[in-house]
Formats: C-alpha cells, structure tokens, sequence
C-alpha cells in the first residue's frame, strides 16, 4: 500500500467480501449514491449528538436527499451501546418502515445499526444472536461512514452489544450483517475531540497489535493486522499533534479499517477481555482501558508467539536489537552482558506506553480510581469474556488477575 500518508487528492475503491470501500476526501458526499446501489429508499440513520453537533449528519443528510431518498434520523446512541439502545434504534426503524440502515459516527454507532438489524428482520433479542451466524432471514442493506479512527467496527460482521443490567459484552455476528459500503473519509475524525480521537486511536493500535498474535491467527488475518499496524503507529502522532492533518488521518482511517478486518478473520486476546469489565463498572473508554492493559498482555504472552513481536517493531521500522536477545539464549538462561538488547516483547511494550503517554491516557488502574480489592471480581469476569479464549497463551482466572494486579500501580 506504499507508505503511510495520503495526499489529500488521494482517492481510491474496491471491494472487499460483500462490502464496496470508498476511500475518498468528500467521500462522505458519495453516501446517497452508495444507498441507493444497496436498494435503499427509506434510511435510517443511526448516529450520536455528538455528530450531529459537528455537521457530518447535515452533510450526510444532503447527500441521501440529492440521491432522493427518503430520511429518518436516531442520534441517541451513547458509548457502548446496550441491549436497551439496539432495541430502541430497532423500535424506530420499525415504526419509520425504513428499507436501510446508515451508521454515521463511531463504533457504537456501527454496532447500534447493525444490532437493531438483527432484530428488525430476524426478531426476538440481541441474545439470540450472541455467537456467530445465527440470523436466519435476509437483513437489510446498511452503509458505514466512521467519524472516528478506532474499533474497525465498520469491516466486521459483528455487533458488539453489551447486556443492559449485566453490561457483559455480546459479540453477535453474522456475514448478512456486513456493510454493503464503506465510506472512509479523511476529513470526518478531524472533528472529533482530542480524547476521542487519542481513545480511539490506542484502541486500533490494540487491535492490529492483538489480532497478530491471536491462537487462531492465519495468514490471512496478519496480512491485515501487519499493514494496520504500519499506518497506525507511524500516523498516531501526527493526528495527535495536528488534529486535521488529513495525510495523517487517512492513515489511522484505513489503519482502523484494516485492524477491523483483521479481527473479524483473527479476533482478539486478553487486553480485550480485561478492560471490558472495566468499562461495564467504571466511566473509562473503552480505547483508554485496551490501552492501559496492553503492554502488560504483552509482556506476559512473550514466550508464546515466536518472533511475531519482532516482525511488529520491523514493520514500524524499528531496528532490531544490538546483540543476542533473550529469546536467542541458550540454556534456558537469558542473554546477559553488554552487547544483548532487549527482547522484542519488551521493546514493543515500551513503544505501546509512548503512545499511551503521548496521548495522554491513564497509565495505571489506580489513576482510575478502581479499588484495588475488587480486583479478584475484575478477573473473574474478565476470564468469561468472549476475547479471553483466543489469548495466544491460555488465561486462567489466576493470571488476569496478575494481569491487573501489574496494571494497577506504577512499577
């Protein structure tokens, strides 16, 4: 894909599995085209006030209307959406009789439209769809335009949902549930707020990082998850310094799409499974709570994954080490002396807490001001999240709690 940066002249498409990606400066001014090639006559768009306060629903609307479509709007999604926010976006889109869905905004708006298309042509409850492949009629077209660099949510097939009461995150999949387009704009994510924008940002990084390495990784996957990881961490401070620097949007834009691919053919580990408890209990982002656990998952799945953390930091254009490392020891006994550079993994974690600290979120849970004897209820849970499973090195109860015992204070 040739070197990160893009040139604000700079556009493209293709097709990836069902979905037609547009990537374009103004592509946003191609949604009514795009909803129209899917069928669509009678939209719903799905999206937050935040987005609409920026302008992007405006734009979006015009377009659908120059396309002569007709428009409904539901702009209360919130962060994390629940069970609670899929059914009342689906109660809309039932009394409006819409035939399309558009997600206009970040992940929550992705997985809020893709949720309540589930229920609006399937039935019953988001429950029925936990797992994968499980809607059992045709669902109806649905375009994603992301506003935000982050979940990738706009390449995957799945919603993510978290159970109202229980907060337990639910991941619903089905390929019917895929976007027909994806519409990826460079200038979109320059609006959003610096928090938004470095939450995000740390969640995709933790998405290509994590996706790499997963037990059922393949080729395939890591393609993606390579390339994603290029664009995101030579493109992060660039957006953080320069809010509207477009080349540098475009390459955290695709860097997120193409993270987002990669968890749909890979899923995702531990740092995942950690931090969703986390944000189901304490008013933590998401991005914020990935980023705060990763390097810690990193360091503790060195010994399992080989040299992939090397071919992470070789993509980044890291040099490797001077010397021997760790890893190359004989004997059981780490590589000792003054030419032995440090191992990959802890090279790659020292480079994850510059990102974190460039961006400025928190760096320990007690920063957080999560008490620490809950800890061992934090583990607990974190060993039923979905992600937990896919960790390269099996997790029991046990190690995350380690894992959180490492995050909460500072070494």
């Amino acid at each position: 894909m040739g070197e990160p940066g893009f040139a604000a002249a700079d556009s493209w498409e293709c097709d990836l599995g069902p979905s037609r990606i547009i990537f374009a400066r103004g592509a946003l001014e191609r949604l009514g085209e795009a909803v129209r090639r899917a069928g669509g006559r009678r939209v719903l768009v799905v999206t937050d006030r935040g987005v609409r306060r920026a302008g992007h629903l405006d734009a979006a609307a015009d377009s659908l209307l120059r396309a002569h479509a007709e428009v409904v709007v539901h702009d209360a999604v919130e962060e994390s959406p629940t069970t609670r926010h899929v059914e009342e976006t689906a109660a809309v889109a039932r009394r409006e009789q819409v035939d399309a869905f558009v997600a206009l905004g970040g992940g929550s708006a992705m997985d809020c439209a893709k949720g309540a298309n589930f229920l609006v042509t399937n039935g019953g409850r988001m429950e029925d769809y936990w797992g994968t492949g499980k809607a059992t009629r045709p669902m109806l077209p649905a375009v994603g335009v992301p506003t935000t660099a982050g979940t990738g949510s706009e390449a995957q097939s799945y919603a993510l949902i978290a159970q109202a009461g229980s907060g337990r995150k639910m991941a619903c999949g089905d390929r019917k549930a895929m976007f027909r387009a994806v519409l990826l704009d460079p200038r979109l994510p320059a609006t959003a707020p610096r928090a938004v924008t470095a939450a995000a940002g740390i969640d995709a990084v933790a998405h290509a990082v994590e996706s790499y390495v997963t037990r059922v990784r393949n080729p395939i996957a890591q393609l993606y998850a390579l390339e994603a990881w290029r664009l995101l961490e030579r493109s992060f401070a660039g957006v953080l310094a320069k809010p509207a620097d477009e080349a540098a949007l475009g390459g955290m834009l695709l860097g997120a799409f193409l993270a987002g691919a990669a968890i749909e053919r890979s899923m995702l580990g531990a740092a995942h499974a950690c931090a969703n408890p986390l944000t189901a209990r304490w008013p933590i982002a998401h991005g914020a709570a990935v980023g705060l656990m990763l390097p810690h998952v990193v360091r503790f799945n060195a010994a399992q994954i080989g040299d992939l953390y090397e071919r992470l930091l070789a993509a980044a254009g890291e040099p490797p080490a001077p010397g021997p490392g760790p890893r190359e020891a004989t004997n059981g006994a780490p590589a000792s002396g003054p030419a032995a550079g440090p191992a990959p993994a802890e090279r790659l974690e020292r480079r994850l807490v510059d990102l974190r600290r460039m961006a400025g979120l928190p760096e320990t849970l007690e920063e957080c001001s999560i008490p620490k004897h809950r800890l061992p209820e934090l583990a607990e849970d974190a060993s039923r999240q979905w992600t937990a499973g896919f960790n390269p090195r099996p997790v029991a109860t046990a190690d995350l709690l380690a894992l959180y015992e490492a995050a909460y204070a500072p070494a």
